[in-house]
């Protein structure tokens, strides 16, 4: 008489590396690795029990693992992070973005934006787009770059480059949208936010800036703060994590740590937000590339312009503290009006956003000082005064005549805004307080009849930002006369 034997249950290869309870149920993938977004396999030879470790470590481990490989097996553009089939809801939009698009707006951002934002590598990116048919992540960083460029900047788009079907009749920033839109819906298709990773980060971080040139605030913030968490998941505030990889990897990813630092400072002033990372790395490193010494030397004086502005100054700034110490704030002021040589060894755009943020945390802090009552007409201290702001403008505006339209207009909506901070500033302390003729070379008026100049002549600055400042002038100066 035979007996019947009962199969053994055996784990997949994922719950037995993470040592949890495989939930098979005569299903393959079992229920946990549908759960956790793996491949279920049965490839693996049992071996005796060991230290069992971190789940959560070795879930990332897995993920991981299987990423990588299923990257190099090549699965076409409608497979998913993982290699799963995405929902046509997540599909990529067929012939959306042609290579001639691709190449523009890479062209444009290192020579217009990098100097700035130097967080991408020339031969680096080419490997990125390369792997754009195999990889979402790849695919929607390469189409938010696109996206951000024809927002921020108003890229022209080459005449024989035809968009989804559409001609070129269409603007730059409405083309720009349709790629926004379209990198924002296929990253859905994916676990990103459990997975992060520095394309992630970037990617982020171009839906924020193209978010805030279209006036959507609330989306803008949430992208930044989705790039910052990301940045501090991956340890990007800890020195040590930059000990090892290579060193184009480290430099890059250094240097998006401090642009990150920048924009979250940035936006906490414009927007009285709060801000989450700290100086707490070093400084990018101007020998890791002979070649950049100019562009980094810049970048490095434009961390230095904001590394002031800590949780002390925001804190104040939001109302959340109010012991302020005005000799602190006039020692600041003091290292904002020196902080730049008179002679900049810049690219034309690092110095037109280098000198524009001075000045305009230069606005920012005397604001501060205003609101707690340390402004007086009596102050022996010019930053304690209320023509302070006179001065500013008359700085500023002896900067910008030197610079061109282009070198300008590539900022896009920040540094529209920073002007219009400035303009305002300047609006009101013309109607609250008398000046003498012989103060200034020219009188405060005129300076503010060059801040509307600037702001009427520069893209979107026109549309969205001089008819409130023409409002407010008109309300508060209902007499002026503007040459």
């Amino acid at each position: 008489m035979s007996s019947t034997s009962t199969p053994v249950k055996r784990a997949c290869d994922s719950c037995h590396r993470r040592k949890v309870r495989c939930i098979g149920e005569g299903t393959n993938p079992c229920k946990n690795c549908i759960s956790a977004g793996l491949t279920c396999t049965y490839n693996a030879i049992p071996q005796k029990k060991g230290p069992k470790g971190s789940r959560a470590k070795v879930l990332s481990e897995l993920r991981e693992t299987q990423r990588q490989s299923q990257i190099g097996l090549g699965y076409p553009h409608d497979l998913g992070y993982d290699g799963r089939p995405l929902s046509s809801t997540f599909a990529r939009t067929p012939a959306l973005l042609p290579p001639g698009l691709v190449e523009s707006c890479v062209e444009f951002f290192f020579e217009n934006l990098y100097p700035s934002q130097p967080i991408l590598h020339r031969q680096r990116i080419r490997d990125i787009i390369m792997a754009m048919e195999h990889s979402v992540e790849a695919y929607c960083m390469v189409v938010a770059l696109c996206a951000y460029v024809m927002i921020q900047s108003n890229m022209s788009v080459p005449p024989n480059v035809v968009l989804h079907g559409e001609t070129n009749q269409i603007s730059s920033i409405s083309q720009g949208v349709m790629l926004l839109e379209e990198s924002v819906r296929v990253r859905r298709g994916y676990d990103y936010v459990e997975n992060p990773s520095i394309l992630n980060i970037i990617t982020s971080f171009f839906f924020c800036g193209s978010y805030f040139c279209l006036d959507r605030d609330n989306s803008a913030w949430f992208y930044l703060r989705e790039a910052t968490t990301h940045a501090q998941l991956l340890g990007m505030h800890d020195e040590e994590t930059y000990k090892t990889g290579d060193l184009i990897e480290c430099s890059r990813r250094r240097r998006l740590y401090w642009v990150l630092f920048v924009a979250e400072r940035t936006y906490a002033l414009h927007k009285h937000r709060s801000v989450s990372l700290h100086a707490t790395i070093n400084l990018p490193a101007v020998e890791d590339d002979p070649s950049e010494r100019i562009e980094i030397s810049g970048f490095i004086q434009l961390i230095d312009l904001y590394k002031p502005f800590d949780d002390t100054f925001i804190g104040l700034w939001n109302k959340v503290h109010s012991n302020c110490n005005p000799s602190w704030l006039a020692q600041l002021q003091g290292q904002l009006s020196e902080a730049l040589p008179a002679y900049l060894e810049s690219t034309e755009t690092q110095a037109v956003d280098l000198r524009i943020t001075q000045h305009w945390l230069r606005t920012m802090v005397w604001q501060l000082c205003v609101s707690h009552g340390f402004v007086s007409s009596m102050a022996t201290d010019n930053a304690m005064t209320f023509k302070y702001p006179i001065e500013i403008s008359r700085d500023l505006l002896s900067m910008t005549r030197q610079f061109s339209q282009q070198a300008m207009e590539v900022h896009g909506v920040g540094l529209i805004e920073k002007l219009f901070d400035i303009a305002c500033c300047l609006t009101d302390v013309i109607a609250c307080i008398p000046f003498s003729p012989t103060t200034f070379p020219l009188e405060p008026q005129d300076y503010l009849s060059r801040l509307i100049t600037h702001l009427s002549t520069l893209r979107s600055g026109q549309t969205r930002y001089l008819p409130l400042l023409l409002s407010k002038i008109t309300d508060v100066l209902p007499n002026l006369s503007l040459p």
